[in-house]
């Protein structure tokens, strides 16, 4: 099976690492991503920023260089980084800028609507949000004046998936990804985005499943290979991302 890992963290001790919440990842190199992936036929991935990594870029970049190809970067970005800063990281496969708003390690949701529109503007970047989906109806003022974003991990909440399916039909993607992470069974949810907006679910490891209470393993595949049909799960596993990483 084809896959386009859309969510994953590279954590590599040679860079800063910032403790959250007093929580420190294990490190997960390269080499060990690729390691843990072998066994799949991997079209490219997405390298996302942690909240552990806060505005390090330096990790990413280096990342970015040893796996080459079709993968990309989605960065924390500062309110303040030079157009200098991140030309440069535009022109090492970075495509996305990141908001952490449920474990911080970013820039705050009070520039959530200028940095993401501007990078939008200026580079073509899309914004990926870290949010529990409960808080969606919350944020609304926010996120209607964003250009193009996706949500991470299924929303997380059940509380919260009406709210998470209203933006689906909007156009939001969602990755399918942390299982180990939601409150609910995804299955069922995945088929309503699916039903919704075919072109919406986007997956991704989430490797190594940092903080997670089941990580990723084979079975995360198995749930979409057992429910979708040959087109949905193409779609799922990497055309959807292809097209959402890929400009």
């Amino acid at each position: 099976m084809k896959i386009f890992d859309a969510h994953f963290h590279i954590i590599d001790f040679d860079y800063p690492i910032v403790e959250n919440n007093g929580y420190i990842p294990r490190e997960f190199k390269v080499e060990d991503y690729k390691n843990s992936t072998k066994d799949y036929e991997l079209a490219g991935g997405a390298i996302v920023s942690g909240s552990f990594q806060a505005f390090d870029q330096n990790y990413l970049k280096n990342s970015l260089s040893q796996l080459g190809g079709n993968f990309f970067g989605v960065a924390n970005i500062p309110i303040n980084m030079s157009d200098k800063e991140l030309k440069l990281l535009n022109d090492n496969n970075v495509v996305a800028v990141r908001f952490n708003l449920k474990r911080g390690g970013s820039e705050t949701i009070e520039h959530l609507e200028y940095l993401s529109n501007k990078l939008y503007e200026e580079y073509g970047w899309h914004t990926e949000l870290y949010v529990d989906s409960k808080h969606l109806k919350e944020l609304k003022k926010h996120l209607r004046k964003l250009k193009q974003f996706s949500i991470d991990h299924l929303g997380l909440s059940k509380s919260g998936l009406v709210e998470l399916y209203n933006w689906v039909e909007k156009g939001v993607k969602v990755k399918a990804t942390g299982f180990g992470r939601i409150d609910f069974e995804p299955t069922g949810v995945m088929r309503k985005i699916n039903e919704i907006n075919p072109e919406a679910l986007i997956f991704g490891t989430d490797l190594p499943s940092t903080r997670a209470k089941t990580p990723f393993s084979n079975l995360d595949i198995q749930k979409i290979v057992n429910n979708f049909d040959k087109n949905s799960q193409e779609r799922i596993f990497y055309k959807n991302a292809l097209a959402w990483y890929k400009k």
